[in-house]
């Protein structure tokens, strides 16, 4: 039965103020870090490299570049077209020529309604070369997860998440694949959809976490080894490295809730806008990685970007970027993929639609599934709710 769109109406009249209350002490928790941010940016130059000086590790984001008082830090952009075809022309002085890779991936997740289980991973890859000579390149690999590789032995593990961690590897498996054979790093950029921070493996168990540290370190090697450019790309960020570096300047701050980089900066930028360069100085699963010869979590940098309506994206990069003088030019190209995507990258928004696996995808994968099955005279199991729904449907 549909859902009834008049009790939802009602519901959410009757808690409105749930929402004033919330909307209320974010604005005011706002107030405060946006105060604290203008006093950040008004603090001389020489004071504040002092003062970071004097600060031990997880101050949250050390800057690497100058903090403008005049412009509440932001570096302004200036990119401003009177209409599409003018913005386009920008975009082609910009990107001719250069190489943009980007990989995404999508899964079937195993599924109670089929014993013995088994997941489907699938990633896409997009390769623009802009230019008039050679043509884009799309494509896709996948992998099917056996019981084996589900780990059924281990009931700690869910299942969800070892797939999650499988698809994880061969995304970035595929991007430094893509990366040992680029031939022009100069003119290349390779998006990472996500954070290469990725403190979002911090609540996993140690072989997990492993197993991600392993994998972003391979990515953060070769990109540093080959001198590729390398973005990783986070359009909605909860991430807290700015106003955690507020908290430790300025004491006005250390009791309200906390609010987001993004929330943050929000008021003061303009599309094409961006932050100075910082040093993401948090600890998270990369700080735990001993045995590597280089220590990569202390050479990821970010700054934030203004690309369409909403908040700023966060942008990730190997600190190597900042120190041979690439990130402005990175930063132009990335601002173009976003006029091509419409407010996202191209690059990326093509590889996922190339990655995504639909409906039609899972009755496929099911039906080949038990016609393999059967041919082989093994076993498969469905409930009766998938049997109903895949006559249904």
């Amino acid at each position: 039965m549909a859902i009834k769109p008049s009790q939802i109406q009602a519901i959410l009249q009757h808690k409105r103020s749930h929402f004033e209350t919330f909307e209320n002490g974010q604005r005011s928790s706002l107030d405060m870090y946006q105060m604290a941010w203008q006093s950040l940016c008004q603090m001389p130059t020489e004071k504040l490299e002092r003062w970071l000086t004097g600060q031990r590790g997880n101050l949250g984001a050390r800057p690497l570049e100058s903090l403008d008082q005049k412009t509440q830090g932001i570096c302004r952009s200036g990119l401003q077209w009177g209409n599409r075809e003018h913005s386009l022309q920008w975009v082609n002085e910009h990107l001719s020529g250069v190489t943009t890779f980007a990989v995404d991936g999508s899964q079937i997740f195993p599924s109670k309604d089929l014993a013995p289980p088994i997941a489907l991973v699938q990633i896409g890859w997009f390769e623009n070369p802009h230019t008039s000579t050679a043509d884009y390149t799309k494509d896709i690999e996948l992998d099917v997860m056996t019981p084996r590789d589900l780990e059924l032995g281990d009931t700690s593990k869910p299942l969800d998440r070892l797939v999650n961690k499988h698809r994880f590897q061969m995304e970035t498996r595929r991007l430094v694949e893509y990366i040992e054979q680029v031939s022009d790093p100069e003119h290349c950029l390779v998006f990472f959809d996500g954070a290469l921070v990725a403190t979002f493996a911090d609540a996993y168990e140690d072989e997990d976490r492993k197993d991600y540290i392993e994998a972003l370190l391979a990515l953060l090697q070769a990109s540093e080894e080959y001198r590729v450019p390398l973005v990783g790309y986070v359009d909605t960020s909860s991430a807290h490295d700015l106003t955690t570096l507020l908290e430790h300047h300025s004491a006005s701050v250390a009791t309200v809730p906390k609010v987001t980089d993004a929330q943050l900066l929000n008021r003061y930028m303009r599309w094409g806008d961006c932050t100075p360069i910082f040093q993401c100085d948090r600890m998270g699963i990369l700080s735990e990685y001993k045995n590597h010869p280089v220590d990569h979590a202390k050479r990821i940098t970010f700054t934030y970007l203004k690309t369409n309506q909403g908040y700023p994206a966060r942008l990730e990069m190997p600190l190597w970027m900042h120190e041979v003088g690439m990130t402005e030019r990175v930063l132009n190209w990335v601002r173009a993929e976003t006029i091509v995507g419409g407010g996202y990258p191209y690059a990326i928004e093509t590889a996922d639609q190339t990655a995504v696996l639909q409906t039609s995808d899972r009755q496929i994968f099911f039906r080949i599934l038990q016609d393999w099955a059967s041919e082989e005279d093994l076993q498969l199991r469905w409930s009766r709710k998938m049997m109903s729904k895949l006559r249904r449907r």
